[in-house]
């Protein structure tokens, strides 16, 4: 019997032609004045069309959206035409890719703004630090968004998903994870609004049913992904608590009114299995409860990976670090053949080296 991993899925009307989904990952490579996708990105991409699908490292959406150095946009008519590039390579291959939308909120700093504060659901400091192109600096306390500039930030989600299609884009994921703008709004620990994107549980996930909303308007909802991580804690200003757990059973129950291409979770870190009011389970907590194509994340490999698919629990899988060092994952998967360490060192370093130079099985065996 075949791998689970490597059976063909369908999402709507996007057919794939395994479950291995390379989960989205900053790189940090397009490294020019307007943070456009390069010729290094296309060869990198091309190099994993095997994919099920490719989603894309996070694109912000507008200047106010960027929180790290070199990483792409997809708000400028050059950003649109350096991403056709990739998504044109990545077709001729055979692949599919969604491109992944994201605006960092409060994990910025003032150098990326022209000394202007990063922005958030409250003015609250995350106590963390920024990659900026002077190297690591503290989080600073952000500008706690007006109702009109969150309204702006919800059409600038909308402006970016329609030039994610006209750059040859398969679909969109809203970046609702991982400690971003979004997951801020999310959380009680960072969100202490008073208004109608704060307080109950309605109102803190607000935001992002009306992004949402925007994007379906200019792409099919069958077309549109989301990612959350409900378990995360410690990380990115991020703390859960009791409200936690329950404001996602809300924003996945609510997810079931959209026809969404899939809902992508991550797994809690199993640094955190024992946080009170954590979920420990993600996969299996939410799977019940989502009524679409489910993918899961964090820390799987090929066997657990089959076994989550087999045990009914994901439809899907994403693999995040075996696809920086395998660009062939799924043949390798296919083959049981050994998988290449990839280069932590090299993760978010400029450059071709750690990206683009980790030889697949077939040019290992020549």
């Amino acid at each position: 019997m075949s791998q689970p991993l490597l059976r063909p899925i369908k999402l709507h009307d996007l057919e794939l032609k395994n479950r291995v989904i390379m989960a989205p990952m900053t790189r940090s490579r397009a490294a020019n004045e307007g943070n456009v996708a390069n010729d290094l990105m296309v060869t990198y991409y091309s190099q994993r069309a095997s994919a099920g699908l490719i989603i894309s490292e996070g694109s912000q959406i507008s200047e106010q959206a960027v929180g790290y150095i070199n990483t792409p946009g997809i708000h400028s008519a050059e950003q649109v035409a350096g991403w056709k590039k990739v998504t044109k390579a990545v077709h001729a291959k055979g692949g599919k890719i969604f491109a992944q939308l994201w605006h960092v909120g409060r994990m910025s700093h003032p150098d990326f703004h022209g000394g202007k504060l990063p922005v958030s659901a409250s003015a609250i400091n995350p106590n963390d630090k920024a990659f900026t192109p002077e190297g690591f600096k503290d989080t600073v306390t952000p500008h706690e968004l007006t109702i009109p500039e969150i309204k702006q930030i919800v059409q600038d989600f909308k402006m970016a998903a329609r030039n994610a299609i006209d750059a040859g884009f398969d679909g969109v994921e809203v970046h609702a994870s991982n400690g971003y703008l979004l997951h801020q709004f999310f959380v009680s620990t960072a969100n202490v609004r008073t208004d109608e994107y704060g307080g109950s549980v309605k109102n803190r996930a607000r935001i992002l049913f009306e992004v949402l909303d925007a994007i379906k308007e200019v792409v099919p909802q069958h077309r549109i992904g989301v990612r959350l991580n409900p378990s995360m804690h410690g990380g990115f200003g991020i703390t859960l608590n009791e409200d936690t757990i329950p404001t996602f059973d809300y924003i996945v129950e609510q997810l079931n009114r959209y026809s969404l291409a899939y809902l992508h979770l991550t797994e809690a870190s199993p640094a955190n299995k024992d946080v009170p009011h954590i979920e420990p389970q993600v996969a299996k907590r939410y799977r019940p409860i989502y009524n679409g194509n489910l993918i899961i994340n964090g820390g799987f490999n090929q066997e657990t990976g089959n076994q989550v698919i087999a045990d009914g629990d994901a439809d899907m899988v994403a693999f995040g670090v075996p696809f920086i060092g395998n660009p062939d994952l799924v043949e390798r998967f296919a083959e049981n053949a050994e998988l290449q360490q990839a280069d932590p060192s090299k993760f978010y370093a400029p450059g071709p080296e750690g990206y683009v130079d980790y030889p697949t099985l077939a040019e290992v065996e020549a």
